[in-house]
């Protein structure tokens, strides 16, 4: 039996296929999923697994306090709000591109604060993020891209150090983890993807947290 049977978990940028995938693999293995992002239709067949469905900009900090409030305490989060601008080297990489790729940190800091409360309280709590295998090797044309990959693993890590203190203090085993997983491309590896979080709930909490992880 999955360790993530019966928990909530909130797919953030539920519109993409790995989206889909995810909540098909965290539905199949017994949890309530919250599934948000943009645009209804995208998140159709998020839907059509049986993930619940909510319409939010996880960039406007606003929105994302209201959706906290609305579906409350979750016991997990995959934040897979991102997308891709680059190339014309270092020359090419323009304010607005970054702007458009840093609205994927901006989502990952509003969602891992507000639902911070929950996520503590929870007896298995579980975060991960997408990554790129370009924060180890990036490149001119992909400068802005890896910068912004790189700050979000330096908050996931901080959520990780979060986690690990605030146990230390109450006297308490290790019961949240947060994790990075790098991909070189997520086309095809949805649902190795969607495994892979699924079996977070699979480890102790201290054997994960922390942790970056890499997928092919």
């Amino acid at each position: 039996m999955s360790g993530v049977r019966g928990r909530t978990v909130m797919v953030a940028g539920a519109g993409s296929a790995s989206g889909a995938a995810a909540a098909r693999a965290l539905v199949a293995a017994g949890a309530r999923v919250v599934a948000v992002g943009r645009n209804a239709g995208r998140l159709a067949h998020a839907a059509e697994a049986g993930a619940e469905i909510e319409v939010c900009d996880l960039a406007d900090e606003k929105a994302v306090d209201a959706l906290a409030a609305k579906v409350g305490a979750v016991d997990g989060i995959l934040h897979l709000v991102g997308g891709w601008r680059g190339g014309g080297g270092l020359a090419g990489q323009s304010d607005d591109d970054f702007g458009f790729l840093l609205q994927s940190l901006t989502a990952l800091r509003h969602v891992t604060r507000a639902f911070d409360e929950g996520l503590r309280a929870s007896p298995s709590a579980r975060v991960a993020i997408v990554s790129s295998t370009a924060v180890a090797r990036p490149l001119a044309g992909g400068a802005n891209y890896a910068a912004v990959k790189a700050a979000s693993e330096a908050w996931a890590r901080a959520v990780a150090q979060g986690y690990a203190k605030a146990a230390r203090d109450a006297d308490e085993p290790l019961a949240a983890a947060s994790v990075v997983f790098r991909v070189k491309a997520l086309d095809g590896l949805e649902d190795v993807l969607a495994r892979a979080y699924v079996e977070l709930w699979d480890a102790p909490a201290a054997d994960v947290n922390d942790t970056v992880v890499e997928l092919s």
